[in-house]
């Protein structure tokens, strides 16, 4: 098969070299000229999507174009209309992503209860609503393109601190256009995502459960960044999926989606709360949902463009997956002066199996050895499986433990809040199938004592990420 990838960032990578390594022809676009040091020496770059669509086109039915953000729907549907392979979103995906009300507004359409959201288009009317309506409230800017750190998780009952932060962006903006913002109210729970890939049709079955791990140190302190490292898993989401995403299916397959889609949630005694979809790859959960996938990326593409087959290929467990990063991760400021070009080394008794659960993300070949490339430092990410979590952790943190970059950082606790307390919550409250992969957190929970338990206040619930 032929793929062409059309992105700004190379944020399909990882998944470039795989399909090369199952023997198809590859070339990849990158729309922001920083980035096109990404796989250097690895993959083919093109500086013109379009003009390799008659490459695609020649292939017939095994051509297929791939897209990695969810900001080019509606070029997607004209592809599609003019005969082409399409696989990431659609005109109505784009929509659900970047128009946080229009969102809420689909899913409570699909009988969804959702959140209180309150949107904005002048920093003054944020401020002047918190000041008549105080309480703790989510900060989230509509659209693409927008740093994380930008989106702020409020922690006080009055909504001092999300007034503080409107007023110094409100001082700050750096933009020509007029600002467009949320403010969600904070709901606490248990945060879980759910995700399954589309075909124009229907869902491919199984869909999978994610636990995302946004902020940058242990015990979610720190930036806001794309991922950190996710816990995931294929099995036990039946439940779950039906209550929630699959509710969308009519949506989907009436716009034509072609790719995969997320819904973000909290959980909680009062039911299910959806945050925010994802409509296109996620990153880094691609590639950790990959280790659980019995099949490769070709066979995958090549079912959903041909409707060949509804059923995903999959193994029972769950996995882990952890950034590895370098300075100045998560900005981009320096880089090249701190941490572009370091070499990267693995332990020379690295099995090729091992190897092959390093996902790698800016990294580049240059004079035949791997370094650092692109711009803010996400290297790669390393992964783990195992019946249960615990044994899925220590197989990704034995593999990070053999990876060396100079100065490189990633966090310890991927997947111990689970352990510790999510999952019992998550069985007591129905939403994880009994038939289901357990944890293993009810033999561990005695763990957990002392360090609270139960539903707990999750300052992760809305830290949405444009690139999450």
């Amino acid at each position: 098969m032929r793929f062409l990838g059309v992105g700004d960032h190379v944020a399909l990578g990882d998944l470039y070299l795989r399909l090369q390594a199952e023997g198809h022809e590859v070339r990849v676009y990158a729309a922001d000229e920083e980035q096109r040091d990404i796989l250097r020496g690895m993959v083919t770059h093109v500086a013109d999507w379009r003009a390799e669509l008659a490459w695609v086109r020649s292939a017939g039915p095994d051509g297929v174009v791939l897209f990695e953000s969810a900001d080019q729907g509606a070029v997607q549907d004209e592809l599609r209309a003019a005969g082409y392979h399409v696989v990431g979103n659609s005109a109505f995906g784009t929509r659900l992503e970047e128009d946080r009300v229009y969102g809420q507004r689909v899913l409570a359409e699909c009988g969804l209860q959702t959140a209180a959201m309150h949107r904005f288009t002048a920093f003054d009317a944020g401020l002047d609503f918190l000041r008549r309506a105080p309480g703790r409230y989510v900060l989230k800017m509509n659209g693409g393109g927008f740093a994380s750190f930008r989106n702020y998780v409020g922690e006080m009952e009055d909504g001092a601190d999300v007034a503080a932060v409107l007023g110094v962006q409100r001082a700050r903006w750096p933009y020509e256009h007029a600002p467009d913002f949320v403010l969600m109210e904070h709901v606490r729970g248990v945060e879980l995502g759910v995700g399954a890939y589309f075909d124009g049709e229907r869902f491919l079955e199984p869909a999978c459960l994610d636990w995302e791990h946004k902020r940058f140190f242990n015990g979610d302190l720190g930036e806001l960044t794309g991922e950190m490292g996710t816990l995931v898993t294929y099995t036990g989401a039946e439940r779950f999926m039906g209550a929630t995403l699959g509710l969308l299916a009519p949506r989907l397959a009436r716009s034509g989606y072609v790719g995969y889609i997320n819904l973000n949630t909290i959980v909680n005694e009062r039911g299910v709360w959806p945050l925010e979809l994802t409509t296109r790859f996620g990153y880094p959960g691609y590639a950790i949902l990959s280790e659980l996938q019995a099949e490769g990326w070709g066979a995958l593409f090549r079912a959903m463009v041909t409707r060949s087959s509804t059923r995903l290929a999959v193994r029972p467990g769950y996995a882990v997956g952890v950034v590895l990063t370098v300075p100045p991760f998560p900005y981009s400021a320096d880089y090249g002066r701190l941490s572009r070009g370091a070499p990267i080394v693995f332990d020379g008794s690295l099995r090729p199996d091992e190897h092959a659960r390093l996902h790698y993300g800016e990294v580049a070949l240059e004079g035949g050895a791997l370094v650092t490339s692109g711009s803010v430092g996400y290297v790669m990410v390393a992964t783990g499986t195992g019946a249960t979590v615990p044994e899925a952790q220590r197989a990704a943190y034995a593999l990070a433990r053999r990876v060396h970059v100079p100065n490189l950082r990633y966090r310890t606790d991927i997947g111990d809040r689970f352990v510790r307390e999510d999952e019992a919550t998550l069985r007591r409250l129905g939403w994880l199938n009994d038939d289901g992969a357990r944890g293993d957190g009810a033999r561990l929970a005695h763990a957990a004592a002392g360090r609270g338990a139960g539903v707990v206040d999750d300052d992760r619930a809305d830290r949405a990420d444009v690139h999450g």
